[in-house]
């Protein structure tokens, strides 16, 4: 699961950076900016998460959507959930500064590129087909 991903990277960047301090990029007042990154990531994951609860679909990655939602967040990510996510990653780089930490939020990315939107992408055109289309036409994937 794409939780548990996140989870597992955001352990191992804390770890890291104090394991490895490699090379301090960032410093203050400029690593406040992760603050703000942490906080959208946040909300936007609470603002999706809430929107599946409300139209009763799934937001399991390998369970079929009864419904394809387009409003809130999905207006400007198809995966809000992921750029949420990836925006609470890079926010922890941010604040510590060290190159070693800006690795994981690649490394999301790169895992959900490979390992879920690809399948979830077919499913979604599986089962909303020219819905889907045309909200794919209209929306990145990530941002």
């Amino acid at each position: 699961m794409p939780t548990i991903y996140f989870v597992v990277l955001m352990v191992l960047s804390i770890g890291l950076h104090f394991i490895f301090p490699i090379k301090k990029v960032l410093f203050p007042p400029f690593t406040y900016f992760g603050f703000i990154l942490i906080l959208f990531g946040i909300i936007i994951n609470l603002w999706t998460d809430w929107l599946f609860k409300n139209w009763n679909t799934t937001v399991k990655p390998f369970e079929d959507p009864i419904d394809l939602i387009t409003s809130g967040p999905f207006k400007i990510s198809r995966h809000p959930m992921y750029l949420g996510m990836t925006s609470v990653l890079l926010g922890m780089a941010v604040i510590q500064g060290t190159i070693i930490t800006f690795l994981f939020p690649i490394l999301f990315m790169i895992i959900m590129e490979l390992q879920f939107i690809p399948f979830e992408e077919e499913n979604l055109e599986r089962i909303f087909d020219n819905k889907y289309l045309e909200y794919k036409r209209k929306v990145r994937r990530w941002i």
